[in-house]
């Protein structure tokens, strides 16, 4: 692991301790060079959980992508980035569940919806227009009223 500050590879581990997913470890560290202390995350490699897009093709499951969809959609929106990562840890949980490993962004787009709109429904329209592709201001206008139909 290379220190941050002087690039060196020595380090030793200070303290290691269960991350918010089951498949990581959050380590933090102390170069043995020049002393800075550093933390670094750590996640288990195996075989990566596959998405069925909705054209039937298979992508591997990236929690970055997802991190960053939930980062736009909730972008100048009073939502914390620990509850986007809660999220993140619950799909991949869920899919971590399944026997196959195999989820379709459906259930992922449909899951990661039901989340967003009792946290903050401006970032479920913004999380909703680019998972059902509104294509034109009608849409938006219509799941606006749905949301108001719900409440």
């Amino acid at each position: 692991m290379k220190c941050p500050k002087c690039g060196q590879e020595a380090s030793k581990v200070i303290d290691s301790r269960n991350a918010d997913s089951i498949n990581a470890i959050r380590r933090r560290r102390e170069c043995e060079n020049c002393g800075e202390r550093f933390s670094t995350l750590e996640r288990i490699e195996g075989i990566q959980p596959q998405v069925i897009k909705k054209d039937g093709t298979r992508q591997e499951f990236s929690r970055d992508k997802l991190l960053a969809g939930l980062n736009a959609s909730c972008s100048k929106r009073p939502v914390s980035n620990r509850v986007l990562t809660d999220i993140c840890n619950e799909v991949e949980n869920m899919i971590s569940s399944r026997p196959s490993r195999e989820i379709t962004t459906t259930e992922i787009g449909e899951f990661v919806m039901d989340r967003l709109i009792k946290i903050d429904k401006v970032a479920y329209v913004r999380f909703a227009s680019v998972y059902k592709d509104f294509t034109d201001p009608n849409s938006f206008a219509h799941e606006v009223q749905n949301i108001n139909k719900e409440e």
